[in-house]
């Protein structure tokens, strides 16, 4: 018994392997006036893919900007820059979609920074699972105080709850972290890409609940990802957070957002020593 237990794990394994081998992964990356986070955020990329296994593209989508953004995503070796001029956060994701050609596609934002193992987890999950459609998970605001990443903690756990209620009680959606979130490209293409519906509040949400329809969405707090905490600072954290939860709950059962429109926050990066994060 133990032998042939031992020979469905090795197998199993092999499997897990292979597909890793052969399964290709694109970032598509929207970014608008970002040039002070841009190379920050391909630098934890390109260092992430140093000595790994992994099928890597990254696609860079120049939002309209008008600053050097698309200049200094140009100058990383091996990243590709798509020119979107109308700007818009899923106009932009959906350029970078269809300019993308990975079998799965990371869409972060232009402001993050992948955390050491981001990469793995990502590829272990949709290799070992098939029906795995999406996979997110949270932010960790790297320029904000102890006491705000705990009540962002907090929240991120009522959340949590909410998407557990969601999926597996009323069966009507889950839940995706806008800029943490990534997506299998058949299934996406299944659920048509990304609705122009959404300008920028509760496009992750509607993502998540229509890829539900389709197969597995998981929000996983092994997935976390830098990120800056420029939106919570101006908007305040606890406007902030009830602009979102009431868009997550407006989306989830009304398939429209509450808030129509979004303001463009661009603040200098504040990482002073990199080597910490």
């Amino acid at each position: 018994m133990d032998d042939e237990y031992s020979d469905t794990m090795k197998i199993g394994n092999r499997r897990v392997r292979n597909l890793i081998d052969i399964m290709k992964l694109s970032f598509a990356i929207p970014a608008y006036n970002e040039e002070d986070h841009i190379g920050l955020c391909l630098a934890s990329i390109l260092k992430e893919t140093r000595n790994k296994p992994y099928g890597v593209q990254i696609v860079v989508v120049n939002n309209a900007s008008t600053d050097r953004t698309a200049h200094i995503a140009r100058s990383f070796a091996g990243v590709t820059v798509i020119d979107e001029p109308t700007k818009g956060l899923v106009r932009a994701r959906q350029a970078g979609f269809k300019g993308s050609t990975g079998d799965i596609i990371a869409n972060i934002d232009a402001d993050t920074i992948l955390t050491p193992g981001w990469l793995d987890t990502v590829f272990r999950e949709f290799s070992s699972d098939e029906k795995l459609v999406a996979l997110s998970g949270p932010f960790i605001y790297h320029d904000l105080s102890t006491s705000i990443g705990l009540l962002v903690r907090v929240f991120y756990c009522l959340g949590f709850c909410c998407y557990l209620i969601n999926r597996y009680v009323l069966r009507v959606g889950s839940m995706l972290q806008g800029g943490n979130f990534i997506v299998r490209r058949s299934a996406l293409v299944k659920i048509g890409g990304y609705s122009e519906d959404f300008d920028f509040y509760g496009e992750d949400t509607d993502v998540a609940c229509r890829l539900h329809a389709v197969g597995k969405v998981k929000f996983t707090f092994k997935l976390p990802i830098y990120t800056s905490g420029r939106r919570l600072q101006k908007e305040g954290l606890w406007q902030m957070g009830l602009k979102y939860s009431l868009n997550f709950f407006w989306t989830t059962f009304f398939r429209k957002p509450f808030t129509r429109y979004s303001i463009d926050i661009r603040t200098p990066l504040n990482i002073i020593d990199n080597q910490s994060l």
